[in-house]
């Protein structure tokens, strides 16, 4: 139980380039008084946690930090850059930004966005020892062998001290067994055997894998660096019929903006006026402008194609749905994959046990086969540089980070590694019908009046009834009414019948719009009206009946047409060897048109208690996932193994299911499971490269066919292999694989 005189802080640190960083540092914060419910992002740069007043200051905690060799400075402020590169101290330099806009935060190793590798700490660390390895060959070519080797041990000296305070400063924090000490113990070892050359090698190679690692996180992080700079930096901000130029960030509630063709809106918001094309692709990934006029909604980021709009803001900048989605794909880090967690204990023991077996492949041999002592130190030491599990620890985290990002992109949101690994499991796919498989907005299409009432008549009754509701299929009589000019009768004491209908007393008789099996106990439709609403119905139409006392006044159909790439999607599902089922509170006959011409099954006539119920059924065969409108679904999406709300950025889209789709596309469906598959097939190849070249060279380095250079060129090939790999789920086009 978290305790109340606690306060949640956070920090952005930069320098971080591998999932072995983010457990160094919380090892270290998570053991100093007052601090609890430490969680460290890699993608977002972000460290929080809980902090009691009488603890640890916020000043030890960034000193513990900087120690380790990573900039940091609170969330939201400027982290002061490091002075000039002095070594031995290779710490990254704290070059962050705002956590509104993580597209400025660090580029990589505390460089500030922009700023090349050779730059930063890592990388001028990098250029010194290269320089200085190249200089020990020369001087060995110019010299004797003898000054060669001092010339080397200097190369290696000033390269392994950086590396080797941060070794200490783990140490000092309860962590003896880190890539640093690793590294540090295999360096100094080469020297006390004599191989000042490959130490040094070996020194300026470990540099620049570090270096490439933080290149490749930082690959990582752009795609949502390029989400948060869609959002233009200033608004035209319109008062008194006059505009100036204003900061985006500093627009409010109620305020209008201008936004000129060509232009993006700087925040959410309404159409208050003019009608133009809009490219909302950079935030749903929808490649063909939608025409909006009045009381459109809109996105910050969106770009205006065609004509001048005065857009009125309907969100705070910092809770726009570019902001919600950047949070989101941050947050996301947290909901760690089972997969993830499982190397997680598996690296914890993992490293010890390889420097266990590093000592004995020392010890054994020479005690006892009295082997030579140089050749076996040797092994023992490249053993130790090939144990490193970096590339395995990260293996996980950068393939679902690039994975957030590229759904991110294409308006496909997944809350973490944990939905991913589930949705990649999922076998059937249960969808709501109304504005999830159809558009919501269905239109009258017969107007059946019982003998005696004209159409106008049948109009203005039921429309009456319905007055005030805002039911798709009310809104959809109370249109044809107003098409038709027929204004609905006065009404009052509307009331819902679950399940059945509405009741309202119309003109100062009870009247109702119902179904036909609720309106015919009711003895409100005829028998040959019965048999029109079936024959209706086979068409695919909902029908209602509408009726007075013992009176039938006709039947009203209505149809909420299919999305047009529903079928598409089902044909796509079914290409997967996913099943789907269309969950409907729809009659059967409608719901059994609709479904057999998008060929899925279905099951109708259901309330939410019975989706949930469908659910649980289907969640027995195996992984399940429900797409609805995140609402009156809320049960079955929870139920789920996987819950996706359909919805254009809206709340319920963004912070209810486990997944939202941006772009109101059933296709997306499909697109979702393809992505999550294609993330797991590539966590399992980044899995097999890690493990598969440790132990090819675990081997070859205990039988001493593979040195030191070797086994230090291995673990940052691998890591930057796993790496690469990762980033290519960056590019990954689900919609077309």
């Amino acid at each position: 139980m978290r305790d109340e005189n606690a306060e949640r802080v956070e920090w952005t640190v930069t320098g971080m380039d591998c999932a072995a960083c983010t457990r160094k540092i919380t090892a270290a914060v998570e053991r100093m008084p007052g601090v609890g419910e430490v969680s460290v992002g890699l993608m977002a740069e972000k460290l929080s946690l809980t902090l009691h007043p009488e603890g640890a200051s916020r000043d030890q905690i960034e000193d513990t930090v900087r120690r380790l060799g990573f900039g940091i400075a609170p969330r939201g402020q400027e982290a002061p850059r490091k002075k000039a590169f002095v070594l031995p101290d290779a710490a990254p330099a704290a070059a962050v930004a705002p956590a509104a806009a993580p597209a400025t935060h660090g580029h990589d190793h505390g460089a500030a966005r922009g700023q090349r590798w050779h730059r930063t700490a890592k990388g001028r660390l990098v250029v010194t020892t290269g320089v200085l390895l190249a200089a020990a060959w020369a001087f060995e070519l110019l010299t004797t062998a003898e000054w060669g080797y001092w010339a080397f041990l200097l190369a290696c000296v000033i390269g392994v001290a950086p590396v080797a305070k941060r070794a200490f400063a783990a140490l000092r924090m309860g962590q003896p067994f880190t890539i640093e000490s690793l590294m540090t113990i295999a360096a100094v070892g080469a020297l006390f055997i004599g191989a000042a050359e490959e130490a040094a090698l070996v020194v300026f190679l470990f540099a620049l894998g570090e270096v490439l690692e933080g290149v490749a996180a930082g690959r990582a992080r752009d795609g949502i660096r390029a989400l948060a700079d869609l959002v233009p930096k200033t608004a035209l901000l319109e008062v008194n019929g006059k505009t100036r130029e204003v900061p985006a960030d500093s627009l409010g509630i109620g305020q209008v903006v201008l936004v000129r063709p060509g232009d993006r809106i700087p925040a959410d918001g309404a159409i208050a006026e003019g009608t133009s094309g809009i490219d909302d692709s950079p935030v749903t990934g929808e490649s063909v402008p939608v025409t909006k006029g009045p009381g459109d909604g809109v996105f910050a980021g969106s770009i205006n194609t065609e004509a001048a709009l005065r857009v009125r803001v309907m969100r705070e900048p910092a809770d726009n749905t570019i902001a919600r989605i950047i949070r989101l794909v941050e947050e996301a880090e947290e909901a760690r994959a089972p997969t993830e967690r499982f190397i997680d204990r598996f690296s914890r023991w993992y490293m010890p046990a390889v420097v266990a077996v590093s000592a004995l492949v020392v010890l054994v041999p020479p005690l006892a086969f009295g082997a030579d002592w140089g050749s076996w130190i040797y092994r023992g030491l490249a053993l130790l540089l090939i144990g490193c599990p970096c590339a395995l620890v990260i293996s996980v985290p950068a393939s679902i980070a690039s994975s957030l990002s590229a759904g991110a992109k294409r308006g496909l949101l997944m809350k973490g590694g944990a939905v991913i690994e589930a949705a990649a499991k999922v076998n059937q796919v249960a969808f709501d019908k109304t504005g999830t498989l159809t558009h919501g907005r269905p239109v009258v299409t017969d107007l059946v009046p019982a003998a005696g009432v004209d159409e106008a008549g049948l109009l203005a009754v039921a429309g009456g009834v319905e007055a005030g509701s805002s039911h798709p299929l009310a809104r959809a009589i109370l249109a044809r009414a107003a098409e038709a000019g027929v204004a609905p009768l006065p009404a009052r004491e509307a009331r819902a019948l679950v399940g059945r209908g509405v009741e309202a007393v119309v003109a100062d008789e009870p009247a109702w719009v119902s179904s036909p099996r609720h309106a015919a106990e009711q003895g409100g439709i005829e028998t040959d009206a019965i048999r029109r609403a079936i024959a209706l119905e086979s068409e695919g139409k909902t029908v209602v009946a509408v009726f007075r006392a013992r009176r039938p006044l006709g039947l009203i159909a209505m149809r909420d047409e299919p999305r047009a790439d529903a079928a598409e999607a089902m044909a796509q599902l079914r290409a997967l060897d996913v099943g789907a089922v269309m969950l409907t509170g729809d009659n059967p006959r409608t719901a059994e048109a609709i479904a057999g011409a998008l060929g899925m099954d279905h099951r109708a006539g259901m309330l939410p208690e019975g989706k949930l119920a469908a659910i649980r059924d289907m969640a027995a065969q195996g992984g399940v996932m429900m797409i609805g409108d995140g609402i009156n679904d809320a049960p079955a999406l929870k139920q789920a193994s996987v819950g996706v709300a359909m919805g254009s950025g809206t709340d319920v889209a963004l912070e209810t299911a486990d997944a939202a789709i941006l772009r109101d596309r059933v296709a997306d469906v499909p697109a979702l499971i393809r992505l999550a598959r294609a993330t797991m097939g590539n966590i399992r190849q980044n899995v097999a490269i890690a493990l598969g070249l440790k132990a090819v060279f675990l081997v070859t380095s205990v039988l001493g066919i593979t040195g030191l250079w070797i086994a230090i060129l291995a673990d940052t090939g691998a890591t930057v292999l796993v790496t690469l790999n990762a980033l290519r789920m960056l590019g990954f086009r689900p919609e077309q694989s």
